[in-house]
């Protein structure tokens, strides 16, 4: 109870909001072109701003720690392994962390190639051979060289965009048909935010599955990366180790996209962020 309305008051701090900028701005966000741009801000803009904060988000909620002197052989190892892997993938030596979590998973995430960040779960360094963590570590170092940070929020943002567009232009649709004339009183005001709560949550589902149809294609990608860094070999072999600890991540939905291991399986396979590891190993094997 608490997150609906937790979640009903943010939307409407955000309507609130969007009209006192959209005035300063002189943007009338009841036509369709201020609506454009408010939902271009918004849709754009937040999916950035989660970007620009997702080492931070990564390491508050994972409890990652960086290695700044490695202490011990693994930690040494890991930090070698990342920083000969950067160098293979020529971007900038990213910053490296370890997450206490008996979760076999590694993820990487950060803005800009060269200043990104890989973290690895104990629990993976603890049950992976060097050859299948390092693949994993490939793997993560495929997905920062490809720009899969920038791509995924690019993507998200303009799925925001139209989100926030559509559920709007279709809550002033009803809201118009309801007037029927002047003297009409339509949805009023908390009847057109619970309208386009209502839209957002229905558009919302139809964006998600574009992006996680995305994030899928993203997987391969970032195999056939590690691949290349390693081996097939060494990728398959750690890809069967996942397989066979089919717990699903336990990693914060922030970067649950852009970890080795999939979160469960949801609401349906359209809605799933990684494809089924029998899926990736046969698109290695076939490379």
């Amino acid at each position: 109870m608490f997150r609906i309305v937790l979640f009903l008051a943010t939307n409407m701090a955000i309507i609130v909001l969007l009209g006192i900028v959209m005035s300063i701005l002189g943007v009338d966000s009841r036509s369709t072109s201020g609506l454009l741009v408010m939902a271009t801000v918004f849709g754009m803009g937040g999916s950035f701003i989660s970007l620009a904060m997702s080492k931070w988000i990564a390491k508050k909620s994972t409890g990652a720690q960086v290695i700044v002197n490695p202490s011990n052989p693994t930690e040494q190892w890991l930090y070698d392994t990342v920083h000969r892997m950067a160098q293979q993938a020529e971007i900038g030596m990213p910053e490296v962390a370890i997450y206490d979590s008996p979760d076999l998973n590694a993820f990487a995430t950060g803005m800009k190639k060269d200043a990104a960040l890989v973290a690895v779960s104990t629990g993976l360094l603890q049950n992976m051979t060097k050859d299948e963590a390092e693949a994993v570590i490939a793997h993560e170092i495929s997905h920062i060289a490809c720009g899969d940070m920038v791509t995924m929020a690019l993507i998200q943002g303009v799925l925001n965009t139209f989100v926030i567009l559509l559920s709007r232009l279709a809550a002033n649709v009803i809201n118009n048909f309801l007037r029927g004339d002047e003297e009409g009183e339509g949805l009023g005001f908390f009847g057109y935010m619970a309208v386009t709560i209502v839209l957002e949550i229905f558009f919302g589902l139809f964006a998600s599955m574009i992006a996680m149809w995305f994030s899928r294609k993203r997987e391969y990608t970032a195999d056939q990366g590690a691949a290349y860094l390693t081996s097939k070999g060494k990728m398959i072999s750690a890809l069967q180790r996942l397989q066979i600890h089919q717990e699903p991540s336990h990693l914060p939905d922030q970067v649950a996209a852009f970890g080795i291991r999939p979160k469960a399986g949801g609401l349906a396979k359209l809605f799933r962020s990684h494809p089924p590891f029998e899926q990736r190993i046969n698109a290695l094997r076939k490379l």
